[in-house]
């Protein structure tokens, strides 16, 4: 039996799995794009806003992984659309977020999730789509401190006791059949908090490190590109705790039967070079 034809979008992202894969990526000549051909990956160049030309990059798929930029707040029907007329497809695997509007009654309408979870809707309302998506909830991704007087410093919006999932998974799962018909996977390995995840940084670095809560619209003035809608996440977290991954019919990695050791945030801190 043939492998699966599994297609990537933004394939440099670092996301290899060991199936005959082609990546979708907007440069294929760049270094990143190179390794990955270097390792047999077939790489094509498309544009997420043109149906015809991400068709064409479909073309005998199996399996599509679609995931975009994260903080991108328009939705992106064409990717939806394109997968559902791809006939060899057997899943759509969606890399979607929870839905804050809905869980916090409105009070939080931040709009990175507004736009996935515009998709996730669309996606519903296609039946044959539908019942070929697994829904992937990817929960946290660390980032590093900022240096300040000797010390690295982390400034948030939320107290350092704000819950985290978070998210390392070492293998894929090869239960994919019970991610089908729409479920909902909550991509998560531990359960910590921010300020933990601090600690664990500084521990692996053996850099001295300092949790600063500021405020919302301090954050905000900070990184004025993206610092309300990561901060506004970072806020709801803290009000919501494990409700705010929550409001769908999840599958967990106890569900899919994955007892295999993952590796940990702390454990992944100590396999990335710093360079601080």
């Amino acid at each position: 039996m043939s492998k699966p034809s599994v297609v990537i979008i933004g394939a440099t992202g670092g996301q290899g799995w060991n199936l005959a894969v082609r990546g979708i990526t907007r440069n294929v000549n760049s270094v990143k794009a190179e390794a990955l051909k270097a390792r047999g990956v077939e790489l094509v160049n498309a544009d997420l806003d043109n149906i015809d030309s991400l068709i064409a990059a479909f073309k005998d798929a199996t399996v599509i992984y679609a995931v975009t930029d994260f903080i991108e707040p328009f939705p992106r029907h064409q990717l939806s659309q394109s997968s559902s007329t791809t006939p060899t497809l057997k899943h759509y695997i969606w890399s979607a977020l929870a839905n804050p509007r809905k869980i916090s009654g409105g009070k939080y309408m931040i709009l990175h999730f507004v736009g996935k979870n515009i998709i996730d809707d669309f996606i519903k309302n296609d039946p044959a789509l539908f019942a070929k998506t697994a829904f992937l909830w990817n929960t946290y991704y660390a980032s590093s401190p900022d240096k300040t007087s000797g010390k690295y410093v982390w400034l948030r919006p939320s107290s350092p006791e704000t819950p985290i999932l978070g998210l390392r998974p070492k293998h894929p799962t090869s239960e994919s059949e019970l991610t089908l018909a729409g479920k909902f996977v909550l991509s998560s390995v531990e359960t910590l908090t921010t300020g933990d995840l601090l600690k664990s940084w500084s521990e692996v670095t053996g850099k001295e490190a300092e949790y600063v809560q500021i405020t919302l619209k301090e954050f905000d003035r900070l990184w004025p590109k993206w610092g309300l809608q990561m901060g506004e996440t970072l806020v709801y977290w803290e009000e919501f705790g494990d409700r705010g991954w929550s409001g769908e019919d999840l599958v967990t990695k106890e569900d899919l039967g994955l007892d295999f050791p993952f590796v940990t945030i702390k454990q992944a801190f100590g396999t990335f070079d710093w360079e601080l």
